[in-house]
C-alpha cells in the first residue's frame, strides 16, 4: 500500500457532462469535474453527427456564406 502521508487523497467525485449525464469516478482532483462533451454525446462513441459551437464559430459561418450566396443570386438576377 502507499506509504501514509505523501500521496494526494484519492476520493470519488462525480463527472457533469453539458448533456446532462453524471458518473462517479475516482481522482485525486478536489470538488466535481464538468464537461463540455462525453462519451455519452460524443459523435465517435454515438454515431451520430453534431455540431458543437464554440463561440459562435458555426453561426459565424453561416453568416458569411449567406451574404456570398446572396450576393451570387442577385447577380445571376441581374445577368437574367
Amino acid at each position: 500500500m502507499p506509504k501514509a502521508g505523501i500521496h494526494p487523497s484519492y476520493n470519488e467525485i462525480n463527472v457533469k457532462c453539458a448533456c446532462g449525464s453524471v458518473f462517479q469516478t475516482r481522482s485525486t482532483h478536489k470538488g466535481d469535474i464538468v464537461l463540455e462533451i462525453c462519451s455519452a454525446c460524443h459523435p465517435f462513441f454515438t454515431g451520430k453527427q453534431k455540431l458543437i459551437d464554440t463561440a459562435g464559430r458555426v453561426d459565424r459561418f453561416r453568416r458569411k456564406f449567406a451574404q456570398s450566396d446572396a450576393a451570387k443570386a442577385a447577380a445571376a438576377a441581374e445577368t437574367k
